[in-house]
């Protein structure tokens, strides 16, 4: 099975931040040492294959993305915890790093998979009611302490913090943050005001989702891939595509899948470079939608997800959305109203699956691959064509 191990390598207690300059060092290292290896031993000599890596800096380390093949989620886990180890330890420059996190964030179905698959006196019982009386004579120590889950906590909070400002695309104004000189945000979303850190925070979040749920569509697109598929028929787990809406599953097919990530990835890179300015497609409002579901996934995890900071996305979303029209995709009885007498009163924009990746007008941008509506791209001319143009 595949798993995304995220492994949090930090450098030393008390050493300085790292520079642009480092940082840019950091990933050329780490990427050179994941280069040379393929798979490595896991635990009782149990292989596990490394697929891909994503690196991600930040000035106190690095975020990494491992995708691996391994019979088990734990093998997983401990195998990339023993790897990311060895290649810190026999990298000079990184040698005093240490890895403070290294855990697979699970799809509660592939939990359940990963659990019936581990062996071992303390594998959980298959009947539901003798699981749960296993879990309960589990000793208290196998369960996170009250410290550990504060210094997760934190540890999560520094690390959103630092990227807040990768959003290069938005000011603390749009989540809420009110100026001596420009009242316009409080007028615009209701609100009294977000403190300058929530409205971090928050920014935060989305970078952090942002990584997330990359990771997480590119596995849905393998999924749909392997099993040839769409998501209304799909046996497999699927992390994002059924939170679109429902009335269209039978249509999102691998193709789909792989022209909204590129959605979203084209999104978001306007999002960090700074050069967005208003969502280009119905395909980007549903994107944000679920980005924004997935910040506040996030920070939920860590119990970070106060008022303050889900006031600051709230209004984001309000200043963001042009309209939220897309919101009637959800809705089966508003269903062809962009069609209807009605729609046309109301300024409905078309909202069939065909025009998701259109762009609003001519001066939104959409990617040129989700932007085309063929099944799958040409072949490109091999060997063969031209031997048989010749004959």
């Amino acid at each position: 099975m595949t798993y995304v191990v995220t492994v949090d390598a930090q450098i030393a207690q008390g050493a300085p931040e790292m520079d642009e300059l480092q940082r840019v060092g950091a990933i050329a290292l780490l990427e050179q040492g994941f280069e040379a290896v393929e798979g490595i031993d896991g635990p009782d000599g149990v292989e596990v294959e490394v697929l891909d890596t994503v690196v991600a800096v930040y000035p106190g380390g690095a975020l990494l993305k491992v995708f691996v093949d391994a019979p088990a989620l734990e093998f997983a886990e401990d195998a990339m915890r023993s790897l990311v180890g060895e290649l810190l330890g026999r990298t000079e420059l990184l040698a005093e790093w240490t890895v403070e996190q290294c855990e697979v964030q699970l799809h509660p179905d592939l939990a359940k998979e990963s659990l019936d698959a581990a062996e071992g006196p303390d594998v959980p019982p298959a009947d539901l009611e003798e699981r749960r009386a296993h879990l309960a004579r589990r000793p208290e120590s196998s369960a996170p302490s009250e410290e550990k889950l504060a210094a997760d906590a934190e540890r999560a909070r520094r690390q959103m913090l630092d990227l807040a400002g990768q959003l290069r695309a938005f000011g603390p104004e749009m989540f809420g943050v009110v100026s001596e000189d420009d009242e316009d945000v409080e007028e615009d979303c209701g609100y009294e005001g977000t403190a300058e850190e929530d409205a971090r925070l928050a920014a935060g979040s989305l970078v952090w989702a942002t990584d997330v749920m990359v990771d997480q569509l590119f596995m849905d697109v393998q999924t749909l891939a392997e099993a040839d598929t769409d998501v209304a028929e799909c046996e497999g787990v699927l992390w994002h595509l059924e939170e679109l809406p429902g009335r269209y599953a039978l249509r999102y097919d691998a193709r789909f899948a792989r022209r909204f990530l590129v959605t979203v990835i084209a999104m978001t890179t306007r999002f960090t470079q700074g050069t967005f300015t208003q969502l280009s497609c119905v395909a980007e409002e549903l994107a944000l939608r679920l980005l924004l579901a997935q910040a506040k996934a996030s920070l939920e995890t860590f119990d970070l997800l106060d008022d303050g900071v889900s006031s600051a996305l709230d209004c984001f979303a309000d200043l963001v959305y042009e309209d939220m029209d897309h919101e009637l995709l959800y809705d089966d009885a508003m269903d062809g109203i962009d069609d209807s007498p009605v729609g046309d009163v109301l300024g409905v924009a078309t909202m069939q699956l065909g025009d998701w990746f259109k762009p609003f007008n001519d001066g939104r941008y959409v990617h040129p691959y989700a932007a085309d509506e063929s099944p799958e791209p040409p072949d490109e001319p091999g060997d063969a064509d031209v031997v048989n143009e010749q004959d």
